[in-house]
């Protein structure tokens, strides 16, 4: 089903999508019939979840952490819904009045999507498991407390479901609007088109022999950098012809260093921290690799050789390992108590913390880069922000696919509301408990969720145009670690609820706006995030519990069998963040006697540079490179 066309077989102009990249991927029919919720979507989908999380928990304690995409199971799941819809009965059940059947007809693309929406779930946030489980790592395994298990639901299952509920309260500005086209779906699009329709071959390959063609070739070729020629990640010619030369290193290497005329041959390494540059919009990619260019190969140079900020030459110019003054790696067990607070007397007679250039420098562009995103978020698409809060969407123009989703039952705010409200007043109450275990008292619960709810909306904005999401991980502990010193459990929390919960949320957002591009009903698409939330947070905990109780010294290296893989790395970052923003604090850093106060002025310097761009963007609007 589609709105009319015109006489020359196009849909109106005010109709189509504003956006190029749109039109050319998504498709602009429906056929409200086709059956989405089937107990193949319920079976595959629920499973999917659960092998993923299983999976993912798994593996991300080992020394080199794994994480399994949920494209696997997008690709998987294919074979055996068509299976399913070949074998099983086609005959009607009645269950309390209603009919049911196991097999309603072939097994169709949104069947297929919402499966893929359950699978979402099971790789939850970016590492394949939900960061609240690194919070509670920290507690049980570096930290030694004797956490509660309800407890630790409740932090899971909060933490994922404030993020839900954030994600439908912003419905109407980040998925409804066609501005909001989410450049990261549209491979997703492609990828479900490819495999569900039937194109017929005029020349050359179809879409699904073509998928085949290169995902073959793309599994024969990551067997060179990924097992028989590791160096195809990262080629540096500065390094192969001064192979002993520090400074060459420093400047050249992939891995140590600033990666100077560095190149890769490995796609795995090239999409890895910014996602594929192949769904990001030219003017993105443009600016990441200006910002890049400037940041890597001028500032950081000038302040290592030329300047020598922060007695910079004493430490190599990449690491993220925390330092003394002489340039040996700082031991945190000298400074801390036996109830792992800060012994000042400890801190005092061994002395401060020191950081290496790049990673200094990274923390204050981290400064700069949460202000920047509300002054450009407030300028660029604060208007059109204000206008819908306004008129909540009633006078705003729909593209073909909005218009298309009307055909369907949308889903009341309040029920998005009481997910938000629960999940607050249950972290409320989680406060009051078990007040010593999360340190977090109610007020900084409540301040935690105010942050989220400010910086969501403009993040979300960036995301959805750029596909690019600008983190303010470093801002939140920065909060937090003034206000509550010496409490680093305190500080993985408040990061957690102030700014996980809006990863979780934004991940929500991007997976409703595939929805809206495939035109799966808004309440199926609640019903399957929802029980893929919870099925994935409960999945998370009781693996991530029962490893951290049957495996013996897990995490800890030194009484570590040498060869063992439970040495968890991705959680060791967690915990020495929980030491620098929570145990030591960033006063002690970033105050008026701390050696890095001068990065605070980057607050200012964020909040000022959009500025300019916006001005050149209204003195030359014909320019498409301001977004």
């Amino acid at each position: 089903m589609a709105p009319e066309k015109t006489n020359g077989g196009e849909f109106p102009a005010d109709e189509t999508s504003p956006v190029e990249e749109v039109r050319l991927v998504v498709p602009e029919t429906d056929d409200p019939s086709i059956p989405v919720m089937t107990f193949r979507a319920w079976f595959l989908g629920i499973t999917s979840c659960s092998v993923l999380i299983f999976l993912n928990t798994f593996f991300t304690y080992r020394t080199q952490p794994l994480t399994i995409s949920a494209i696997l199971m997008q690709i998987a799941v294919l074979p055996i819904g068509k299976f399913m819809a070949s074998t099983l009965p086609k005959r009607d059940f009645k269950i309390l009045g209603q009919n049911f059947s196991l097999n309603p007809g072939p097994f169709n693309i949104k069947e297929h999507v919402i499966i893929t929406i359950f699978a979402n779930c099971g790789v939850s946030y970016g590492g394949g498991d939900a960061y609240s489980i690194g919070a509670i790592t920290v507690m049980k395994a570096f930290y030694k407390q004797s956490l509660n298990f309800g407890c630790a639901l409740l932090i899971v299952l909060t933490t994922q479901i404030l993020g839900y509920g954030w994600a439908g309260m912003l419905r109407r500005y980040l998925v409804d609007p066609a501005e909001m086209w989410w450049p990261a779906n549209l491979a997703q699009v492609s990828l479900f088109r490819a495999l569900h329709e039937k194109d017929h071959r005029s020349k050359g390959l179809t879409r699904m022999q073509f998928f085949l063609v290169f995902m073959v070739a793309s599994f024969a070729y990551y067997t060179l950098p990924g097992y028989l020629l590791p160096i195809l990640t990262f080629c540096s010619w500065i390094c192969w012809i001064w192979p002993h030369s520090i400074t060459a290193q420093q400047i050249g290497s992939g891995y140590h260093g600033l990666g100077v005329g560095t190149f890769s041959f490995d796609w795995a390494g090239i999409s890895a921290y910014h996602g594929s540059p192949l769904v990001s919009p030219w003017f993105s990619i443009l600016n990441v690799g200006v910002g890049f260019i400037m940041f890597i190969y001028i500032i950081v140079p000038l302040c290592y050789w030329k300047f020598n900020t922060f007695d910079a030459r004493k430490f190599p110019i990449f690491s993220n390992k925390l330092f003394t003054t002489t340039g040996h790696t700082y031991d945190t067990t000298k400074i801390l108590t036996p109830n792992y607070e800060l012994n000042i007397p400890a801190y005092e007679s061994y002395g401060k913390l020191y950081l290496s250039p790049l990673f200094a420098l990274s923390i204050g562009s981290g400064f700069a880069r949460f202000t920047a995103t509300l002054t450009h978020v407030a300028l660029f698409n604060g208007r059109d922000i204000l206008r819908q809060s306004r008129s909540a969407m009633k006078n705003v123009k729909l593209d073909i696919h909005a218009r298309l989703m009307k055909n369907y039952k949308q889903v009341p705010e309040w029920w998005y509301l009481v997910l938000l409200v629960g999940s607050i007043g249950l972290s409320l109450l989680m406060s009051f408990v078990w007040k010593e275990d999360v340190q977090l008292p109610w007020w900084g619960m409540l301040f935690a969720f105010g942050l989220a709810w400010i910086v969501t909306l403009p993040i979300g904005v960036i995301q959805a145009t750029t596909n690019q999401q600008p983190g303010y991980d470093i801002i939140a502990q920065f909060i937090i670690g003034y206000i509550l010193p010496g409490k680093p459990i305190a500080n993985l929390l408040f990061k957690i609820y102030g700014r996980i919960s809006t990863v979780h949320a934004l991940a929500f957002l991007s997976d409703l706006k595939l929805g809206h591009y495939m035109k799966i009903p808004p309440r199926c698409m609640y019903t399957a995030q929802l029980a893929g939330t919870i099925v994935s947070g409960l999945i998370n905990l009781a693996v991530a519990w029962w490893m951290l109780g049957s495996i013996e010294n897990i995490c800890d290296v030194d009484s570590l069998h040498p060869d063992s893989p439970w040495t968890c790395p991705k959680y060791k970052v967690t915990f020495d963040a929980s030491v620098i923003w929570g145990l030591i604090g960033p006063k002690r850093l970033f105050g008026p006697g701390g050696l890095y106060r001068n990065l605070v002025w980057l607050f200012l310097i964020g909040a000022i540079l959009p500025v300019p761009v916006w001005v050149m963007s209204k003195l030359f609007p014909e320019k498409n490179g301001f977004p």
